[in-house]
């Protein structure tokens, strides 16, 4: 092993390097033991030039050598093999989980994104397809700093006896105007893959406005949800699809076409949002159609209606 005072990863190398010529005579014996331990200092001095690559200056754990890393490649896909060299740890998951649990960090599972994906929810780059179980993704570079908070809720939820969309529906209204992970509703879910489809559910068929990054809220985290209100909308308006409930919003620049009122105003004392306004009445035989349609912020959807 190098000195202490050497761990640049070309000494670390060296001596990699000088434990496999030395095994090539470890080679030739027939006993199979001799071999195995022969090999462990290979496997830690291995270990050690893995974590070598990030300077200890920069991070002094595993955990925030793994953070690092998410950070220097945000959005992209992530190999669990590639955190095993970099943290220099078996247990890598496990401060994964903790970087999202207790410290905030967005960061998605393969299964997750693909659940997402199949819903519309998903709209990074890439072929996710290719995202395996131990496969991951930081979608977000901001810390979320209430989400120890949030995970504490969700735990609660997740042990009641009620069905998947009545979890996260709850999840959602103790959650309200707070953007939220898929990894947090799929934890509540107990981890059903139906999560995502239960959450398009609660948008399109009840009424209640959930909001995407794709439906709405472009200024959301890839991956995230957010319940504007406790207001649901009325039947017809929910039958309104996705596609075209985003191309309104795109169309009439996420603003009030009224007085063009935008998230960007958003603050707690004034919780309104944006709804979809039938330019013909629904009951009058209006469509639910682009041309039909256009984004009233919630105060100026309830005057147009009650002076109609």
């Amino acid at each position: 092993m190098p000195k202490k005072a050497d761990i640049s990863p070309e000494a670390i190398r060296n001596t990699l390097q000088k434990l496999i010529i030395n095994f090539e005579e470890e080679l030739k014996s027939t006993e199979l033991r001799r071999k195995v331990l022969a090999l462990i200092p290979v496997f830690k001095v291995l270990r050690n030039l893995g974590k070598s690559l990030i300077p200890q200056k920069l991070t002094s754990s595993a955990r925030d050598r793994i953070l690092f890393y998410f950070q220097k490649y945000p959005y992209a896909i992530i190999h669990g093999d590639e955190f095993l060299v970099i943290s220099g740890i078996q247990e890598y998951a496990r401060r994964i989980r903790e970087l999202r649990v207790q410290f905030g960090w967005s960061i998605a599972s393969g299964k997750t994104v693909k659940e997402m994906a199949e819903e519309g929810d998903f709209p990074l780059k890439g072929d996710v397809s290719i995202m395996k179980p131990d496969s991951y993704v930081l979608l977000s570079e901001q810390q979320d700093k209430e989400a120890a908070f949030r995970w504490a809720v969700a735990n609660e939820i997740r042990k009641k006896k009620d069905g998947v969309r009545s979890k996260l529906l709850e999840y959602f209204k103790k959650n309200v105007t707070k953007s939220i992970s898929g990894e947090e509703l799929r934890y509540v879910a107990n981890d059903k893959t139906e999560w995502a489809r239960r959450v398009r559910e609660l948008r399109t068929e009840f009424g209640w406005a959930i909001t995407t990054k794709n439906t709405g809220r472009p200024d959301l985290a890839v991956g995230a949800y957010v319940l504007e209100s406790l207001r649901q909308s009325p039947e017809h308006d929910r039958k309104i699809p996705d596609p075209v409930r985003a191309a309104v919003m795109r169309r009439d620049d996420y603003k009030c076409t009224k007085c063009n009122w935008s998230h960007k105003e958003w603050n707690p004392s004034d919780p309104r949002h944006l709804e979809l306004h039938h330019v013909r009445q629904h009951a009058k035989g209006g469509q639910n159609t682009e041309e039909n349609l256009t984004a009233l912020c919630t105060i100026c959807h309830d005057e147009v209606h009650r002076k109609s």
